[in-house]
């Protein structure tokens, strides 16, 4: 009961690895039947599960839709600083203490958040026994307006490849990369492609594309779908992209297979798109298969983050319905589902659930340590270390310094 009362976190933590344990999440869910493939799986290195904890955490914070990271960023800021505050000032310490106390919650949320973005890191790659190649239909390098500042090919390409990818279509904003030259040492293929910005919509054409007059795909949807005759005239394919469709004509989606659109995504990795609802990913499912579209995923990769949330095993060059799986982290596929309120607590429930066992019994052994560095009893002054047993051996030290220098002349 004492270590109840002195240590709540911890023991909350270990219940809620246990109790999350009753009924986890799958490792990765086939985005089009909603099921955990038998054929497919992730392989996880040793250090990222060895330091599962900030492995996780850090994953969770990329897995974020827009609006629920703001929700949780802000929940979190203020709990963390009226914690550190309250703490502060049980000490009686002065304001300037208080603050500063109050401060380092909120700031080693932000440093994390950082980490996420930008750390270098052990991650999780797809290991798939199924037939095709594992390949990313949408990616950008710093070519696009928006891309990572050095966020070269060779750059995209290692990201990639770290992942289990063995391709990936670069699609950079209006900027068409033909893949005629690619760099030395890329241990990928990195094929053409583009994304065009027109009215309200962003469109990836793959493929050995040419390009277009932007300038007539705008001011209306009627002219808008016009480009994805054009990218089929050039020998392209033309897929619909995340989150424009969805944001600004989800009840003209039946015009863009008229139009001659060839395949929808139906996860992105993008903040943005991460909100995708799943009855309307089940809406869109449904037109493109009675319209035998692609459907794909997107890591959408900008150079901001170390892990994708999609993985596709395809036939590239192939169309229609049946030529491509989507695989998805099963974290991402949930962040339309719940209210953005909710993401505070929801977010580690859902990450906690989708822990492997051996990620769990990475994050159970942490907390063990850290419970009994901070639980075991040590003398007042000592050094930190493992409680008793730290105090036992400073006290050995100590006891043998003190201990008189033995007589080497003996009389």
């Amino acid at each position: 009961m004492n270590v109840l009362r002195r240590h709540p976190v911890a023991i909350a933590l270990v219940v809620l690895l246990l109790l999350t344990a009753i009924h986890p999440l799958p490792a990765l869910v086939d985005a089009v039947t909603g099921s955990a493939p038998g054929d497919a799986d992730l392989d996880r290195p040793i250090l990222y599960v060895m330091f599962a904890p900030l492995s996780d955490t850090l994953d969770a914070l990329t897995f974020f839709s827009l609006s629920r990271a703001v929700w949780a960023v802000v929940v979190w800021t203020l709990l963390l600083a009226a914690w550190g505050a309250v703490r502060a000032s049980s000490d009686s310490l002065r304001w300037q203490r208080v603050v500063a106390t109050a401060s380092l919650g909120p700031a080693a949320l932000v440093l994390l958040v950082v980490a996420a973005l930008v750390l270098p890191r052990p991650v999780p790659r797809l290991a798939s026994d199924g037939p095709g190649t594992v390949i990313d239909y949408h990616a950008h390098t710093n070519a696009s307006h928006d891309g990572r500042p050095g966020w070269t090919l060779p750059k995209l390409a290692a990201w990639h490849e770290r992942q289990g990818f063995q391709a990936t279509y670069v699609t950079d904003h209006n900027v068409v990369y033909d893949g005629s030259l690619p760099p030395e040492g890329i241990s990928i293929s990195l094929l053409p492609g583009v994304e065009w910005s027109v009215y309200r919509q962003h469109v990836v054409a793959i493929g050995r594309v040419e390009a277009l007059p932007r300038d007539s795909f705008g001011e209306t949807t009627a002219r808008m779908v016009r480009i994805f005759s054009a990218i089929e005239h050039q020998g392209g394919l033309s897929i619909a992209s995340l989150p424009e469709y969805w944001r600004n004509h989800a009840e003209e989606l039946g015009a863009f297979a008229v139009a001659g659109v060839d395949g929808f995504e139906i996860v992105n990795c993008a903040p943005k798109a991460l909100g995708f609802p799943s009855d309307l990913r089940r809406q869109v499912i449904g037109l493109a298969e009675s319209r035998d579209l692609m459907v794909v995923g997107a890591s959408d990769n900008h150079g901001w983050g170390q892990v994708t949330c999609v993985w596709n095993v395809s036939r590239p060059g192939a169309q229609g319905f049946h030529t491509n799986r989507v695989f998805a982290r099963p974290l991402a596929l949930v962040q339309g589902d719940w209210r953005a309120w909710t993401a505070p607590i929801t977010q580690p429930w859902f990450t906690l659930r989708g822990l492997s066992w051996s990620e769990r019994a990475s994050w159970l052994t942490w907390v063990v340590i850290i419970l009994l560095y901070r639980a075991l009893p040590r003398r007042e002054g000592q050094s930190a270390g493992l409680g008793i047993l730290a105090r036992s051996v400073f006290r050995g030290r100590k006891a043998a310094a003190a201990a008189p220098a033995p007589n080497k002349n003996p009389t």
